[in-house]
């Protein structure tokens, strides 16, 4: 069946407004899901083992101590990426230079003349729903209403856009919601093959479905977290996003990707200090330095 252009941009509005709506719930889920893992691994497994002795403690110890280490990061890398702006366009904003020449093609004035009447120019990009010109990476998120710096994608279990100024964030986000699910996993699998034993089980039937809920949840992420995971370390190492991945697909050459070594220090991505160098905008989006 046909449907007109009006209908289908209604039915996107739609499905853009109820993604916005989903804010609150995405975060109160992330939270459960953390509050449940909680739980199962220390309130009611590994917790009480402390106070054990002999190999039982020893074993809590080295559970528990990096369990909470990485759920801090986890919790600090997922609410960096919440509350960071991914990068907004500067107000008043102009090109210097023709996007596909370059410096040896500066622009002027008069090229920014009737450009909403003419948004064929491919020397500046301009968009319609913003009424704004557009800088090179930079895309217009529907969900968000505006237009993103380097945009990756709208994220709704971070109920915000992956740009330019948060990606580290996330990318950290998924390393350490990786490394956390494995580590619960791990820890609670001796329980859950238990669950499956003729043996007697110690603990409330509350406790014990807590338990096996946390082992499946955990794996689940574990598992969906490391194709992510994978796919934006590659996607680093080129240096594109992953809209851009299919912009690259129709280019001999990415102009962008200065190498793998140079493309990982660019997003300030350091192997001893991963955590504590903050990103640049500066040199995550270098078109826009001197904008100030």
């Amino acid at each position: 069946m046909h449907r007109s252009g009006a209908a289908m941009a209604w039915n996107v509005f739609k499905f853009c407004t109820a993604l916005r709506g989903l804010g609150s719930i995405m975060i109160l889920l992330v939270l459960g899901v953390v509050g449940v893992t909680y739980y199962a691994v220390v309130l009611t497994n590994y917790g009480p083992a402390l106070y054990d002795s002999g190999l039982d403690s020893v074993t809590a110890f080295a559970v528990l101590i990096p369990f909470h280490c990485l759920l801090v990061m986890l919790l600090w890398s997922y609410f960096s990426v919440v509350l960071t702006d991914p990068g907004s366009v500067p107000p008043n904003w102009r090109p210097a230079t023709d996007e596909e020449g370059g410096e040896a093609y500066p622009l002027n004035a008069s090229d920014f003349n009737g450009l909403p009447a003419n948004p064929s120019n491919q020397s500046i990009r301009y968009c319609r729903k913003c009424t704004q010109l557009k800088p090179p990476r930079c895309h217009h998120c529907s969900v968000c209403g505006r237009c993103v710096l380097k945009m990756d994608h709208h994220c709704v279990w971070v109920v915000n856009c992956v740009g330019a100024l948060n990606y580290k964030y996330f990318l950290l986000f998924l390393f350490y919601t990786f490394l956390e699910t494995s580590l619960v996993t791990l820890s609670l699998l001796p329980h859950f093959i238990a669950f499956f034993s003729d043996n007697d089980i110690p603990g409330s039937p509350g406790t014990l479905a807590t338990t096996f809920l946390a082992f499946v949840l955990n794996l689940a992420f574990a598992l969906s977290v490391l194709g992510f995971l994978v796919m934006h370390i590659s996607l680093v190492s080129a240096n594109t996003t992953t809209i851009e991945a299919y912009e690259k697909k129709t280019t001999p050459k990415w102009r962008y990707d200065l190498g793998r070594r140079k493309n990982f220090e660019q997003m300030k991505l350091d192997v001893c200090l991963i955590v504590w160098n903050l990103p640049d905008c500066s040199e995550v989006f270098p078109v826009l330095v001197g904008l100030d």
